[in-house]
């Protein structure tokens, strides 16, 4: 399926507001009550729409720091990057892992309290990843952009 113009005003609104009615939604992009549900349901269906989350404040969560850890692996078996991903996947302090291209096996973005508790994060989970040869851990001073919005045009 391929977005039209009134598909990605609906993608465009309901990123800015996920908890946005129906009928607010189909005032904003100019369309009845009912087409514009299906086509929510469409996109839904489609996958477009993968979910709906509340955006939480890290500050007001106690999770005011981030950091940036880079991690290079010993080796690149198979074996290795699996072991390494589910065990990743269990730390609840890592919000974000990506497999990279370039120095670093992994980039990985962490919350923590403070420089203590990132402390207590990097040996209690991090120090104990499998597989890991090298990290880099860089702290976050201030966040200058931050958006969980895709660009739709």
């Amino acid at each position: 399926m391929s977005l039209d113009e009134i598909d990605r005003r609906i993608l465009t609104a309901l990123q800015r507001n996920g908890r946005m009615s129906n009928s607010d939604l189909s005032e904003a992009v100019h369309l009845s009550p009912s087409a514009c549900h299906r086509r929510v349901q469409r996109l839904e269906a489609d996958g477009y729409i993968r979910g709906y989350v509340a955006l939480l404040d890290a500050r007001k969560m106690g999770v005011a720091t981030t950091v940036f850890v880079e991690i290079t692996l010993q080796g690149q078996a198979d074996e290795t990057l699996d072991a390494f991903e589910k065990a990743v996947a269990r730390i609840p302090d890592v919000l974000e892992c990506h497999l990279m291209a370039g120095s670093a096996d992994y980039l990985l973005k962490v919350v923590a309290e403070n420089t203590e508790d990132f402390a207590r994060i990097h040996h209690q989970f991090l120090a104990r990843l499998p597989g890991v040869g090298q990290m880099q851990s860089s702290f976050a001073l201030r966040t200058v952009s931050n958006t969980t919005a895709l660009p739709v045009e």
